[in-house]
């Protein structure tokens, strides 16, 4: 773990693998819980870091000393399953099911039984507002990116790279493999909060009828 100051008002935590940001974010989260780090007012994950962030400036030594000294493990499963459920809808019909199939050798439709057998958690947003990265895929589903991104995926796409699943809230360029679309909004700015998919946040796929 590396504690690095990140301007005034926060700090970056680095860590070696997304395991380790799970646990240290709902570590802090439940810390922040029993009242303690109070100078805390956002906490943001992502892959590999933490970034903790104050109002003003903060201490940055004092602050990395108390994340050093929070206990190391597992984010606690009894929080996650606490967590709110979203389903979403799916057709499955996208441009990559089939390239899908043939790297992981099943069956488009076995494809789409066990990405929709899963329950995925969000682990961190980021991207474009809105875009929230799923753990949870099936290890069979794990394949690559495209060798080179498309200029332009439509809103609503339902992708998987690596070890992650999502949905593009939003048109932008993107290099995932789309095997499906989704109608629901994502990300609404006149809802608050505007981001369906917050952190934590519980994500079941349903395929549409």
């Amino acid at each position: 773990m590396k504690v690095l100051p990140f301007g005034d008002d926060a700090v970056l935590v680095e860590l070696d693998d997304l395991a380790q940001v799970r646990a240290l974010d709902a570590a802090v989260r439940a810390a922040r819980g029993e009242g303690r780090f109070a100078e805390v007012v956002d906490q943001v994950p992502a892959a590999r870091t933490l970034l903790l962030r104050g109002v003003g400036a903060v201490d940055h030594a004092a602050l990395a000393t108390a994340v050093r000294a929070l206990p190391a493990g597992p984010a606690a499963p009894v929080a996650e399953r606490a967590a709110p459920v979203v389903e979403l809808e799916v057709t499955y019909d996208g441009p990559d099911l089939d390239e899908v199939a043939d790297l992981t050798g099943l069956s488009a439709d076995e494809v789409v039984a066990r990405h929709t057998a899963a329950t995925y958690t969000v682990a961190f947003g980021g991207f474009m507002p809105g875009f929230a990265y799923l753990v949870g895929l099936d290890p069979l589903l794990r394949v690559p990116r495209r060798p080179s991104p498309r200029e332009r995926v439509l809103a609503g796409s339902v992708a998987i790279a690596d070890e992650f699943s999502a949905v593009y809230p939003a048109a932008t360029p993107g290099g995932w493999r789309l095997i499906g679309r989704c109608e629901r909004p994502l990300w609404d700015v006149d809802h608050e909060p505007p981001a369906l998919l917050a952190p934590g946040t519980r994500v079941r796929f349903v395929e549409a009828g």
